[in-house]
Order: structure tokens, then sequence, then C-alpha cells
């Protein structure tokens, strides 16, 4: 038996053997590859914000604060936790990181070999003039029969020899029975197939943080949203005070007329007043219903009243920012994060079209038992049979088409570079923006209520000198037209500072981070 082995193995060997030189005579044209271009260096990151946020004592940055510390508002949480339940979007996203979860099972194991079991049974009838029939005739069994068979005689004549016919070897129709086993490698030489698996990969997590960085907008859209509609609220307040002080107004000069200390052009233009405001009125009820809806499709549900939480909107106040120090972006934004793991498996996406160019090697074998009857399937050696086959294919003249992958890669490769270049200074330059907003509209609100402070003091003067008759109605409607639109440009303020405070927790990165259990 072992000389059995020694001796298939000496009859390998050669096939092995010419198989790799042949690897060697493939791989020479290979040795001449198409330079690739080198990406241009982006511009440096700075090591701080050229703005001063910092909190006293304190280094970090508010992207690692959780959504609940942040808002501090379990309406509005809970709000968020049911959007990230329902939205649709996030849903179609779920969907897109599975794709990309099944890619990367599809590519593993790439490199190892490919094993399959074959079984099978099949008749034949082979029609009789065809070569295999004629074969299967020069076989035939027939008792007694004998035939002619020409032959060259000493003198190189041809002459007739009488033979007597062989013995049947085969049924007719003949069956055939086959149990297998077959595999088939490609030999993973250049790590072209693992290159290809890790960058399958890597976009998988790149998916994955695409994701995440969606799920930060849209806690910082619900969040915007949420505060609009409380400073909708606002302001239906204060136009209610104020249509209740100008209806105050009304009366007063409906009186002096009567008393025949005033005009009917006062009456007029008090009752215009009001029914202006009663008119602004309806019109901020459709902008809560528009508010209400933007955040219902945000939840991923019908139209509904949005539970507001029970809180003084100008006393207002979320979560103090720390910007952090600038590097902190690397970590803590996930488009960021994204585009890194797409310049990664850019990269292997240039080794593996690179691997193109150079030779590759496939094996392929099985192993198993074939015969005709049943009967013999496992006798050994008898019906046991086994192949095992090596090839090498290597692209010798016309390389373009490969080439141009090469090259195509390599300005995929590229563009990802500048991509991750263009979302670190966009996400710089928004920290930057937004937490200016925060720092003028802070100091904004400050000197406006100072000013709205004045205004409410002079419409109390001049509703009172109105009233002993040493003002004229068009001052007390002119200091309530101030003060009104004051207060109404200090909601507004108010809004766009929580709005920048909202957008500038989401470009430092936070969002990502919500309680299970909240709401």
């Amino acid at each position: 038996m072992l000389l059995k082995i020694m001796t298939k193995a000496n009859r390998v060997a050669p096939v092995i053997a010419w198989t790799v030189a042949c690897g060697f005579v493939l791989l020479l044209p290979a040795c001449s590859l198409p330079d690739l271009r080198i990406a241009e260096p982006g511009p440096t990151l700075p090591d701080a914000f050229p703005v001063d946020f910092q909190r006293p004592n304190e280094s970090g940055s508010s992207a690692q604060v959780s959504v609940e510390d942040f808002f501090k508002d379990p309406v509005l949480t809970g709000l968020i936790q049911e959007a990230l339940a329902h939205n649709q979007e996030l849903k179609i996203l779920a969907e897109e990181v599975q794709v990309a979860s099944n890619e990367v099972l599809a590519r593993k194991g790439a490199y190892l070999p490919f094993v399959e079991i074959l079984g099978g049974a099949s008749l034949r009838k082979t029609p009789r003039f065809t070569p295999d029939g004629a074969l299967e005739e020069e076989l035939e069994a027939v008792p007694g029969k004998k035939r002619l068979r020409p032959r060259l005689n000493k003198e190189g004549k041809v002459e007739a020899e009488v033979e007597e016919v062989p013995g049947r070897h085969f049924p007719d129709p003949l069956p055939n029975f086959l149990v297998a086993a077959e595999f088939s490698w490609e030999v993973d030489i250049w790590r072209q197939l693992r290159n290809a698996q890790d960058a399958t990969a890597l976009r998988f997590l790149a998916t994955q943080e695409g994701r995440k960085y969606v799920v930060t907008r849209l806690v910082a859209e619900i969040a915007e949203n949420y505060y609009s509609l409380l400073a909708l609220d606002e302001r239906l307040k204060v136009i209610d005070q104020t249509i209740e002080l100008q209806q105050q107004s009304l009366e007063m000069a409906k009186a002096k007329k009567a008393a025949a200390r005033g005009t009917e052009l006062a009456v007029k233009r008090f009752q215009a007043e009001v029914k202006k405001n009663e008119s602004e009125r309806l019109i901020v009820k459709q902008e809560i219903v528009k508010a209400e809806n933007r955040i219902n499709m945000l939840l991923g549900r019908f139209p509904q009243t949005v539970e507001r939480g029970n809180v003084n909107f100008m006393d207002l106040n979320i979560d103090a920012l720390s910007v952090g120090v600038s590097p902190d972006l690397l970590q803590n934004r996930p488009d960021i994060r994204r585009a890194e793991l797409e310049v990664e498996s850019s990269g292997l996406d240039v080794k593996s079209a690179r691997a193109e160019f150079f030779p590759k090697l496939k094996l392929t074998g099985g192993v198993g038992y074939e015969a005709y009857n049943a009967r013999f399937l496992l006798d050994t050696p008898e019906s046991l049979a086994w192949n095992i086959a090596g090839g090498i294919t290597a692209p010798l003249i016309n390389r373009k088409a490969i080439e141009a992958e090469y090259l195509t890669a390599n300005a995929r490769q590229l563009s990802a570079i500048y991509e991750y270049q263009r979302t670190v200074l966009n996400a710089f330059i928004e920290v930057v923006n937004r937490v200016s907003m925060v720092q003028n509209f802070r100091q904004s609100i400050a000197l406006k209520q100072q000013q709205l402070q004045s205004l409410e003091e002079s419409v109390a003067s001049a509703t009172h000198l109105f009233q002993n008759a040493r003002a004229e109605y068009s001052e007390v409607l002119f200091a309530q037209r101030d003060l009104l639109e004051a207060r109404l440009v200090l909601i507004e303020t108010k809004k766009e500072q929580l709005a920048a405070i909202v957008n500038a927790y989401q470009a430092l990165g936070g969002g990502s981070v919500v309680s299970a259990t909240s709401g």
C-alpha cells in the first residue's frame, strides 16, 4: 500500500512542479504596473476651536452626554424614543445595514476551498452508429459468432483472418451510479479575496456609522421642531395677552367717546388693531398644526396632538455646551468615522484590483465511487475514482480592462480621501458656526429683555396718560405695537438660540446615545 501511495505521489509531483514553473513565467508580465496617483494633503485640523465655550474645569465634549441628560425633558426624550422605534427612514437604513451584513457573509470564506457532495444515478442507451456504439459492438458478445478481421501478412499484403467475437462486457442500456466529493480552491496567493472581504466588512461598518449619523440628525430635528412648537405656543400666549390689553384700550376709547372726551377715530383704530391680532392668532394656530405634523411625520404616525412639557419657554435652559478639543470630532462624529472607513475600504479595493495583474492558481479535484452496477459501487479499489488538477491563468497581452479597473479603484480611493477631508472641514465649520450662534443669541436675548422691560413700562405709562387725557390714543397704540413686536422678536430669538444649541450638540457628534428606557 505504501508503494502505491509513493507511486501516486511521484506522478503528482511533476504536475505541481510544472504548475509552479508556469506561474513564474506568467508572473513576468505583471512586473510593470500603471502608476497610481497620490491624494493631495488636506488642511491640518487645528488643535482647538477659535471660540471659547468651555465650562469651568471641564474639557470633555458634550457629544458624550446622553440625550436624556442633555435635554432633561421627559416629554421630548419620549418623542425621540418613539421616533427611533417608528421612523421610516431609520427602518430603511436598518435594511441597508442588513444588506451590507449579508454581503460580508457572502464574502466570508471565499478564499477557502469549496467542497460539494455529489450523488446520482443514470441510464444510457448508446446509438449503434456512433463512436461509442461502434465500440460497444466491438465488445458485444454473441456465442459462436465469428467475424473476419483484415491484417497484413509478411509480404505486406492484406488478408482476412477469422476471429471469434468477444463476449458482452456491458449491459444495454448502460446504468451508472456515482457517490463523490468535489472541491475547487482558488489559492489566495496575493490576498485578493481576503482584501475584498475586508473591504466589504469595512463598508458594513461604514453603513452602521451612516445610520448613527442619521440618528443624530433625527434627534436634532425632533428637538428643533419641538422647541419651535413651544415657541409658537408662547407666541399665541403673547398675542392673547396683547388682544386683552387692546380690548381694555378699546373699552377706554369708547368710554372717552361717550363722555365727549374722545373721538370715533380712536375707537376704530383700536378695533382695527384688535382684529389684526385676532387674525394673526389664527395664522399662529395654523403654524402650530404644521409644526405638530412635522413632528408626527418624524415619529412615523398620523396627525395628532403633540404632547408638550409643562415649562416656561423663556426660562427654558438646555445642558450647557462643552466643545472639548477639535480632535474629539474625529471620534465623536459618525459621518467622519464613516468617511474614514470608506477610505480604508477603498485602499483595500486598490490592492484587490492590483492582484488582477498577477497569476491565479486554481486547484480542482474529486474523489468518490462510480460503477455501472450498484452492487459494485463501494468496491475498493475497482470502483474508486479520483482526480486532481491545477491551473494558472494570467493576463498576457490585452490588459487594458484590468488597467482601467485598477486606475478606477485608485480614482475612487482619491475620491474617498477628499470626501474625508471635506467631511472633517465641514464638521469643524459647523461647530464654530453653531457655537458662535449660541453665544451671540444669548447676548442678544439679554439685551432684548432689557428692551422689553422698558417697553412694558412705556405701555403702562402711555395707558395711564391716555386715561387721564394727557396723551393721544396713537401713543398708546404705537407703544402696544412696539411691545408686541419686541415680545415676538424675543420669542423668535429664544427659539433660534435653542435651535443653535441643539444643532451644536449634533455638530459635536451628540445624539446617538439614547437610553432604551427613555420616556
